[in-house]
């Protein structure tokens, strides 16, 4: 960043020794540049949470409210990968329940990359849609509810202890949508944790021991953040914290009638740029919650 800065300087210099206007679009450029460099290190310093370097793992469950709501459920999945595809991350799509017609009831997507959960986390809670109804014959205005839930991905070196005999796997055909790509064998695999209940799934992988491998990942990941929550005596808090996916129950709204606007009510940050946020474009509002989460 000094090299860029230093450049930046001697253009401004020869600029003004010359009386050169011919300068001014680079060093705008240039500025711009930097501004977003310094910004880029600002949001980086708050992220100093004992997870925030990790990976993470992204859930995304439909509410209540049959197609309107897995409909919302597959547009908020499209957002946060085009989300990490503009910011370098390598977004896996693990496993995936199609919705009964269009959309999905439910998606699991692996984040790789530095920071992301840091990143990510400002995303848990119930997202909220409000919109004129493309499944309404009568252009009726609809309210619909998705929720995100995102832990940190463990890591190698993080011994999470799991008896055998608490697990029960079961292995299922995989597909997409319309029935693409389905195989014939049962390749796909789900692990429960009998004790806690807790349940990973992959469905990404071609073979059986692949899918099992990653599931097992995941549901380590889950075990950990079950137990970092016992460990830090915020398990009632995070049970009072967790919300149904339902009217008043929101972190941000996504207005697309009869004005366009979305709105995170934790930070009161808004745009009326809709279709921008829906092609992804959420660091501003991720920004904002750091902002105001590095504060308190």
């Amino acid at each position: 960043m000094d090299d860029r800065l230093n450049e930046s300087k001697e253009f401004v210099e020869i600029a003004v020794l010359e009386d050169d206007d011919s300068f001014v679009e680079e060093i705008e450029e240039q500025f711009t540049d930097l501004l977003k460099r310094i910004e880029d290190v600002e949001l980086r310093s708050m992220l100093s949470g004992r997870d925030d370097d990790k990976n993470c793992i992204m859930q995304i469950h439909a509410g209540a409210g049959g197609t309107e709501a897995q409909d919302w459920a597959d547009m908020i999945m499209r957002m946060y990968l085009r989300w990490g595809e503009q910011n370098s991350y390598k977004m896996t799509i693990v496993d995936i329940l199609d919705g009964d017609g269009a959309g999905i009831k439910s998606a699991t997507i692996e984040v790789s990359g530095n920071f992301a959960y840091g990143y990510l986390k400002a995303e848990n809670g119930v997202h909220r849609l409000v919109r004129i109804s493309p499944f309404d014959s009568n252009k009726r205005r609809h309210t619909s509810f998705a929720s995100v839930f995102v832990i940190p991905e463990v890591d190698d070196s993080i011994e999470i202890d799991i008896n055998p005999a608490d697990l029960r796997i079961d292995t299922y055909r995989s597909g997409g949508k319309g029935g693409q790509n389905v195989n014939k064998v049962e390749t796909a695999v789900r692990i429960t944790h009998i004790p806690t209940n807790t349940v990973a799934a992959c469905q990404s992988e071609r073979s059986q021991g692949q899918n099992k491998a990653n599931a097992m990942r995941m549901l380590k990941s889950k075990l950990y953040q079950l137990e970092l929550e016992k460990q830090t005596e915020e398990l009632d808090e995070i049970e009072k914290g967790k919300m149904k996916i339902e009217w008043g129950s929101q972190i941000r709204s996504y207005v697309f009638h009869p004005y366009n606007m979305v709105k995170d009510h934790r930070t009161n940050h808004e745009t009326s740029n809709t279709q921008a946020v829906m092609d992804g474009d959420l660091n501003d509002f991720i920004k904002s919650f750091l902002l105001k989460f590095s504060e308190n």
